[in-house]
């Protein structure tokens, strides 16, 4: 039976049955029903607005491990100190094989991190103990430096508490009171403006202040770990306050969780260029000679595709 066309010319004006209809009203009624079904479904279900983390948080809650960090900064034992490319030419970081990767790339973002996220920062402070502390560092050579910070680094590991320690025999020269001066710019949040606009007018770039604040010993590994951010947690596909996370960056993370990936300090290159052959693969499988049989050797298509070839069949 053909459908029947209507017999009205729809260029006339319509003179059949009318009511009335409120436009307006629909709308505003779509418009709440919308909108508290999606605030709803927001506060059941959306990612929680957790706080940023700080450098005045840090110093607040773990003070111990904020002098410790920036007299590692000092000492340049930290991981921003000896990371490599882009950051600094410490380390010939990761590499694939024979192929400095890393290396290669160069330095794109040069950092030092005694002078930038310590010493710099601290040209604003007019404390008389903090301007002759960064006077005498500054006159000192790289290696009188190295041991005054190394000592008091030493020092500080064997009292873990501690925020400051005494100095009989002045082994520590300045690094105490520079320490203790950071640790109070820290404290008022002054720490963290400096570091962000300290390339900038603006604060947009936080490299620094994140670079300071993953270089910490215990309260950054601690608040990522109670998050299941670390990366033995799959902290690459996790977001914060959420697990298990996205599952669409399963199959990055996984590879973090077994060997050699997990023990190798090429980690990050070995998965990349692991996942890259594998997506390869997966693109060129129709050309490849023996992949391209194992759709016929596990005919998984068949069961998605059921329907379809039960009626080609039939």
């Amino acid at each position: 039976m053909s459908p029947q066309l209507s017999k009205h010319d729809p260029a006339k004006k319509w003179d059949g049955p009318t009511r009335k209809y409120d436009l307006i009203k629909e709308f505003v009624i779509a418009l709440v029903v919308v909108g508290l079904l999606a605030i709803s479904l927001a506060a059941l279900f959306s990612s929680p607005d957790e706080p940023a983390l700080t450098l005045k948080s840090w110093a607040i809650a773990d003070a111990p491990d904020f002098v410790a960090t920036a007299t590692g900064e000092l000492a340049g034992t930290t991981v921003s100190a000896g990371y490599g490319a882009p950051y600094n030419t410490a380390a010939e970081g990761q590499v694939l094989g024979p192929l400095k990767l890393q290396k290669w790339a160069g330095v794109r973002i040069p950092i030092n991190p005694a002078d930038d996220f310590v010493i710099a920062p601290l040209a604003i402070d007019n404390d008389p103990a903090v301007v002759s502390a960064i006077a005498t560092w500054k006159a000192a050579s790289a290696d009188q430096q190295g041991k005054w910070a190394n000592a008091y680094a030493d020092a500080l590991s064997k009292a873990p508490k501690a925020t400051t320690l005494p100095d009989p025999t002045g082994a520590f020269g300045p690094v105490p009171a520079i320490a203790t001066g950071l640790y109070g710019l820290a404290r008022t949040g002054a720490l963290d403006g400096l570091l962000a606009a300290g390339d900038t007018p603006l604060p947009t770039n936080f490299t620094k202040p994140l670079l300071f604040l993953a270089d910490s010993g215990t309260y950054f590994p601690d608040y990522a770990g109670a998050r299941h951010l670390q990366g033995d947690q799959w902290g690459v596909m996790n977001e914060t306050g959420s697990y298990p996370g996205q599952s669409w960056l399963w199959l990055y993370s996984f590879w973090y969780q077994i060997d050699p990936f997990k023990s190798s300090g090429n980690a990050d290159v070995l998965v990349m260029a692991t996942m890259t052959i594998l997506s390869l693969a997966l693109l060129f499988m129709p050309f490849l000679p023996i992949l391209r049989r194992v759709p016929e050797w596990i005919p998984i298509h068949r069961i998605i595709w059921r329907d379809w070839y039960r009626r080609k069949e039939e």
